[in-house]
Parts: structure tokens; C-alpha cells; sequence
């Protein structure tokens, strides 16, 4: 074997480390990387990167109690925490956020509805922004929410799956939290209508 195949071997079984020590977190990713994606190897660096903000946190300095479960989005290292209402259950994912301060809102809020399948039409500033988006994308693989969406108390936005891998990890959305669509699934599997979000 060549010294640059097993450089590449070696850069690869480092990154697959990586992906394993974050307990799965950029294995949508990995497996990508190992067809030789260019675009997915970026997105395990992204996340290999990041890992240090990957750290679990208690629940106690941001919520008084965990009544229906408590969600929490940190915006800076681009992570969701969830805690079960009885403490038996915490999960830590990675999430993509906003792409600028102006579309970031922070604050308390709460899950007031969940959706499989959900449709989309763009907000009234998203089509200002991109006049050339459609009015409205259907339940599907082109649909920006991904296969489940947690509708928060503030209008427009939420907390939702995405078919585009690339953003997680980034700065990539009009204003909400997105997750892989595998994650998203198994939180919208804990939560409930209630439930608590503080974003920060």
C-alpha cells in the first residue's frame, strides 16, 4: 500500500473514531464520506470541530422543573438537550440555526403542536428575501422540514427535521432548529404538547 492510501485509510478510520465518540452523532455523514463525498466530508470536520461543545449540561440553571420535559437549543454550540420530565431520559443532538443574529430569536417558549409529514410555505420576509421560492412544498423529500416538526408557541417557527444533511452543524436556516431527520424522530417520540424550550 502506498504512503497517500495509507494516509487517506488512516485520515478515515480517525474520522470514523470521531463520529463514534460522539455516540453517532455525524453517522448520517460518515457513511457518505466513505462513497468519497466531498461535500459530507466537510460536514464530518465541521462536526469533528464542534466536538468540544458537544458536553452535557444539567437542567438546572436554565428551567425551575422539568414538568412536560424540558428542551434546551444553545444557538452558539449548535445543540439541543432534552430531559425527560421524570429524569430518567436526557438526549443531546447536534442542530443547524440560524444564519444570522437578525433571524435568531432566543427566549422561552414551548412546543404547542407536533406534526408528521409537515408541509411548508416560506414566511412572508423568507419570500421577500427569495421571491423565487415556491408559495408552498408538500409533505416529501423536497420539503424543508424534513419527516416531523415540533411547532413552537412563536409563529413560524420550529423545531424540525431536514433532508440536507449539510446544514447540521451550520448556520444554515431562516430561524429554526433543525436536526437530522433520524433525531428529530426520536425526540418527537419523547415529547410532548407542553413541553418546554428555552433557546439561548
Amino acid at each position: 500500500m502506498s504512503e497517500t492510501s495509507k494516509t487517506s485509510l488512516n485520515r478515515r478510520l480517525f474520522l470514523g473514531t470521531s463520529a463514534a465518540a460522539l455516540g453517532g452523532l455525524a453517522t448520517p455523514a460518515l457513511a457518505q464520506t466513505l462513497r468519497g463525498s466531498t461535500e459530507f466530508e466537510e460536514s464530518i470536520e465541521t462536526a469533528r470541530r464542534n466536538i468540544s461543545s458537544f458536553r452535557t449540561l444539567n437542567w438546572q440553571p436554565y428551567f425551575d422543573n422539568l414538568n412536560n420535559g424540558a428542551i434546551l437549543v444553545d444557538t452558539t454550540s449548535r445543540a439541543l438537550h432534552y430531559w425527560s420530565e421524570d429524569r430518567a431520559l436526557y438526549k443531546l443532538y447536534p442542530t443547524s440555526v440560524p444564519l444570522t443574529e437578525e433571524l435568531t430569536r432566543r427566549g422561552r417558549t414551548r412546543v404547542v403542536q407536533k406534526v408528521v409529514g409537515p408541509d411548508w410555505r416560506p414566511t412572508p420576509s423568507m419570500k421577500a428575501r427569495n421571491p423565487e421560492w415556491p408559495d408552498y412544498v408538500p409533505p416529501g423529500p423536497d420539503n424543508p422540514l424534513g419527516t416531523h416538526a415540533l411547532y413552537l408557541s412563536w409563529t413560524y417557527y420550529r423545531i424540525h427535521g431536514t433532508h440536507d444533511t449539510r446544514k447540521i452543524g451550520r448556520r444554515s436556516s431562516n430561524g429554526c432548529i433543525g436536526l437530522y431527520n433520524e433525531h428529530i424522530q426520536e425526540l418527537f417520540a419523547v415529547t410532548k404538547v407542553g413541553t418546554q424550550v428555552l433557546l439561548i
